[in-house]
């Protein structure tokens, strides 16, 4: 075969394998194609703040820390996955603190009170050592736990502290019962050891899961109306586990989102807890929104649902309030996350003392930031609660079907009335 021949042959094998590659990689890719691969996403997470003062209703010795005492906590899922890893916060501690023992379990409440089903209870590990040490300040993350975590259902979480805590790192309003017992009892399934109750999560911030939606998680940044304070105990009743729900029966169903709720009870855009005298109103929304939202798991959205109790509280001018708001929009979106605001909700009748209560004066700054709410572009959309819960006869009210009793705060039926309120194909728009 001569030269130019040989030349001409070797090319057409060469265009041959070329083309041949081409179509297997064309035929890989689209086997993949929407199909989301397999990742960590936030399902349930709480915002920390310091501990408070020892006071009425508080007990002193919890305020105070913990010794040779174990902790069962109970968290409500948004969506499930076939393994979880436990978030510990020291974020407010003074000294180290020393996690002795930590297990995984679905509750069997049904059962008794702080009971396990047995056969769920798994150890949690941090890089393989059932000890670890968290540094004042720090934070840890388990290793993966192979557990079932289920969809919009209860994950028992509980530590036990050998060693003097200090005063801890808490979320305050939980809404949920823990409890409390003397020695290890982490990996026990009844919780007859454990007699001490109180609705209050200590060090325990966010739990994660490993699943195929690929839809990853919204935070939602909040005050005592995300918080829960007007739901009923131990229900789940919070406008974010009914929101959860409703994307899970939604039409992204098992792709929907995860959603964390990151609210604080007394929580402000511009002050902190321990301006009013209560550190466990936490830190304010702008010094917290690293941590709070940016750090969680798969977070690609944010909610924020604030500024009442600026008006309240702190009295703060319309424009101080609306800037802070603008200031998240930017903070979010530099990340490459969307947000979403919630205008304010009616709030005439609250009365807390002569100094702190509804005024009409007060009231027209919250008209001011829900005008500029409704109207700006800083946003990617509005959750407009002020509508959806405020007396037809009376704007500057609640709905009385809707008022929790003291004319700030929803019931149970208002908050599930604000999750149903909220257009599903905005949150799930990419």
């Amino acid at each position: 075969m001569n030269g130019p021949r040989r030349r001409q042959l070797l090319m057409s094998l060469v265009t041959v394998v070329a083309v041949g590659s081409t179509v297997l990689v064309a035929a890989a890719k689209s086997q993949v194609v929407g199909a989301p691969s397999e990742a960590w996403v936030g399902t349930w997470a709480t915002a920390m703040a310091p501990a408070p003062a020892a006071a009425e209703g508080v007990d002193p010795v919890n305020t105070a820390g913990f010794k040779d005492q174990t902790i069962r906590m109970v968290v409500r899922t948004s969506v499930g996955g076939s393994k979880g890893r436990v978030r510990l916060s020291n974020r407010f501690g003074s000294k180290p603190l020393v996690v002795g023992h930590t297990t995984m379990a679905i509750p069997n409440l049904a059962a008794g009170a702080g009971d396990l089903r047995p056969e769920t209870i798994q150890e949690v590990v941090f890089n393989g050592q059932r000890t670890v040490t968290i540094p004042p300040g720090g934070m840890v993350i388990s290793d993966a736990v192979t557990l079932e975590i289920p969809w919009t259902g209860d994950v028992a979480i509980t530590i036990y502290l050998p060693k003097e805590t200090g005063p801890p790192t808490v979320h305050v309003i939980s809404r949920t019962t823990s409890y409390i017992g003397t020695g290890d009892h982490a990996g026990a399934a009844s919780g007859a050891a454990l007699p001490k109750t109180i609705r209050t999560w200590y060090f325990l911030s966010g739990l994660d899961t490993l699943n195929r939606t690929g839809a990853g998680t919204i935070a939602v940044v909040g005050d005592s109306i995300t918080d829960g304070l007007g739901s009923t105990n131990n229900t789940h009743h919070r406008w974010t586990n009914f929101l959860a729900s409703r994307l899970v029966s939604g039409p992204k169903g098992r792709n929907a989102p995860g959603i964390l709720n990151l609210a604080i009870s007394g929580n402000r855009l511009n002050r902190d807890g321990m301006d009013f005298g209560a550190p466990e109103l936490g830190i304010n929304a702008s010094a917290r929104f690293a941590e709070d939202v940016l750090a969680q798991t798969g977070v690609r959205a944010v909610i924020v649902q604030l500024g009442i109790n600026d008006i309240w509280i702190t009295q703060e001018e319309p424009n101080l309030i609306i800037s802070q708001l603008q200031q998240l929009a930017t903070l979010a979106h530099q990340a490459g996350l969307k947000i979403f605001a919630c205008t304010l909700m009616p709030w005439n009748g609250f009365v807390l003392s002569d100094a702190l209560q509804y005024t009409p004066a007060l009231d027209s700054t919250r008209l001011t930031v829900n005008s500029y709410l409704r109207t700006t572009p800083n946003f990617d959309g509005i959750l407009d609660f002020d509508l959806v819960l405020r007396d037809p006869a009376d704007p500057s009210k609640l709905r009385t079907d809707y008022d929790f009793s003291d004319h700030i705060h929803p019931n149970d039926a208002g908050l599930e009335a604000m999750a149903k309120s909220i257009p599903l194909e905005m949150l799930l728009r990419r």
